[in-house]
């Protein structure tokens, strides 16, 4: 089993786009929605009832990194988490491919930069920052790499520089589409399956236990 690191009532919260959303309910401000948010919430309240574990979802479908920068007051700072993991990204390079919406990778670090800088100076919660991926699938997916794979490196380099825990999404995708088709993962190359946010949900536990 793994150890993790979760004080007694501790807020986990979960920041993204469509992929963190899935579906949750916004006339209830404890839905998780039906993707990896609810499936880590699963183990976690099942293993660690004692603690008392609050684990909010406030993922956005749609959005880009400057989209979560308007929120971001309402929906992580006066939320007062302990914990704030975010998934960003594959929409600013998405919207660069089907409405021409360029999000330059410098804007994309300094905007998701500020967000850092806000949870550090106003909360004590740990970061877990995941990784934006994209399968290469269908095939008009792998034009999508010159755009992303620079702010893969950029949240690589957040990680490292603000001490965060590091969820290697992308890598663990393409590494799982060796074990089965690429839509078994993810039927679009980016919203994944239920095996798809059984993988990341899988990756996030272990990425967060192994830092215990």
């Amino acid at each position: 089993m793994l150890r993790m690191p979760f004080q007694k009532g501790d807020i986990i919260l979960f920041q993204g786009d469509s992929i963190t959303d899935c579906g949750r309910d916004r006339n209830d401000q404890y839905s998780l929605g039906t993707g990896y948010p609810a499936l880590i919430a699963a183990y976690l309240w099942s293993r660690y009832p004692q603690l008392k574990l609050t684990i909010l979802n406030r993922g956005v479908s749609g959005d880009r990194v400057y989209d979560l920068a308007r929120r971001w007051e309402e929906d992580c700072i006066k939320l007062k988490p302990n914990w704030i993991s975010i998934l960003i990204g594959i929409n600013d390079t998405w919207s660069r491919f089907d409405r021409g919406l360029i999000s330059p990778t410098k804007e994309f670090e300094s905007t998701y930069r500020q967000l850092l800088d806000q949870a550090v100076e106003r909360t004590n919660a740990k970061l877990v920052l995941c990784e934006p991926f994209v399968l290469d699938f269908p095939p008009d997916r792998r034009a999508w790499r010159t755009d992303l794979d620079p702010r893969i490196q950029v949240v690589r380099r957040l990680a490292a520089e603000y001490s965060a825990i590091l969820v290697p999404l992308d890598g663990l995708f393409a590494a799982a589409c060796t074990k089965a088709e690429p839509a078994f993962w993810a039927d679009d190359g980016v919203h994944p399956t239920l095996a798809g946010h059984g993988l990341i949900a899988k990756a996030w536990l272990e990425a967060v236990g192994s830092w215990a």
